[in-house]
């Protein structure tokens, strides 16, 4: 107590200088509507500033919830999306409606990815108990990344897109003509159709996507555009180098999605094969 008011006795003048100023402010801005009017603005400008900037600490802060949230919600929205296109299709050739199921889709997250090789891998977080298996597409909100190759109960290895044992179906968007997709071990950023006819049609920045044969991802998935194509004179057939959407060193999340029917149809065809 006598630190108090030893310390009032000290700077009593100050004190009070600063008792003064302050009642002297406020009958200032009380009684002037200009003082006051300014006094606002200027209260709503700092108060303004001093949300802003605690809005910012708290949106960084929950950015991780946030996405996990926007991701839960793409998920559903890809699956709903992959479903409503096969039963669209199959409506618009007059075939009996497909099931509302057709597609399943699980959300992942990529742990490890190689891309610096000619036989890559991507690893992602997530196994048979989230319901992954071998052969299941990989695919991301830019298109195809790879095939599932190997799983463990929490753990999946992925057959990237840049690996030269990568083989599928694909097709040109416009007009249906397919061929077999594949990696030449070169460019990150490039893949090739092969076996692709000869037809004045083609050009360069056509739309290629995965064709209806592919058994590990359903029909028109994007892949990429055309950049380059090359022409083989003996057997009249083209190369088209296709410039990827995705950029495959710089993928985080992943939807795995695979076809209910798989079984049914891979039935299918090995009945046909056995009788030929």
């Amino acid at each position: 107590m006598q630190q108090i008011i030893g310390f009032i006795i000290r700077n009593g003048l100050r004190l009070l200088f600063l008792l003064l100023l302050g009642i002297s402010l406020w009958l200032t801005i009380s009684y002037h509507s200009f003082h006051r009017s300014r006094f606002v603005n200027s209260s709503n400008l700092i108060t303004g500033y001093v949300y802003s900037k605690m809005t910012s600490v708290t949106d960084y802060f929950s950015l991780r919830e946030e996405n996990k949230r926007l991701y839960e919600e793409n998920l559903l929205m890809k699956n709903f999306l992959l479903n409503h296109k096969q039963i669209t299709d199959n409506n618009q050739l007059n075939l009996p409606t497909l099931p509302s199921r057709e597609i399943n889709v699980v959300s992942s997250k990529i742990i490890e990815n190689s891309y610096r090789k000619q036989k890559n891998f991507l690893t992602l977080k997530g196994g048979t108990k989230q319901g992954i298996e071998r052969d299941m597409g990989v695919i991301n909100d830019k298109g195809i990344v790879g095939i599932i190759e190997h799983t463990s109960n929490n753990y999946a290895t992925v057959l990237s897109v840049l690996n030269t044992d990568f083989q599928i179906v694909a097709k040109i968007k416009k007009n249906n003509q397919f061929g077999t997709l594949t990696w030449d071990g070169k460019s990150t950023g490039f893949v090739q159709l092969i076996d692709i006819a000869r037809i004045e049609s083609i050009a360069k920045g056509d739309t290629i996507v995965t064709g209806f044969s592919s058994k590990a991802f359903p029909e028109n998935v994007p892949i990429g555009t055309i950049d380059r194509i090359t022409i083989d004179e003996n057997s009249n057939t083209s190369t088209l180098h296709i410039r990827l959407f995705n950029d495959m060193t710089r993928i985080s999340y992943v939807y795995v999605i695979g076809n209910t029917h798989k079984e049914e149809i891979q039935e299918l065809k090995e009945r046909t094969e056995d009788n030929e």
